[in-house]
């Protein structure tokens, strides 16, 4: 844009130049860090890791799905296609 004539944009960063990043600015990404490895480690640090538990599908879902991807499966068959898109 500068070779445009236009003017450099409020708030962009010179080329080659980095942003300094505030010593509260860092605190808070690290605090974030360890806020995050806190709940995977568990409290302690230290342990098993504290996962939430795999969810499940009940049999009456998977029936309901199952028909549905028939149906669509028939309607792509009908119309002289191999393929759903």
């Amino acid at each position: 844009t500068q070779l445009l004539g236009a003017a450099p944009q409020a708030g962009a960063a010179a080329p080659g130049k980095r942003r300094k990043l505030s010593a509260q600015g860092l605190a808070n990404i690290r605090a974030g860090a360890l806020k995050r490895w806190g709940k995977l480690k568990g409290a302690s640090g230290a342990g098993e890791p504290v996962l939430k538990p795999k969810r499940r599908m009940s049999a009456a879902g998977k029936r309901r799905l199952v028909a549905s991807m028939k149906a669509r499966w028939a309607a792509v068959k009908k119309a002289g296609k191999t393929s759903l898109s």
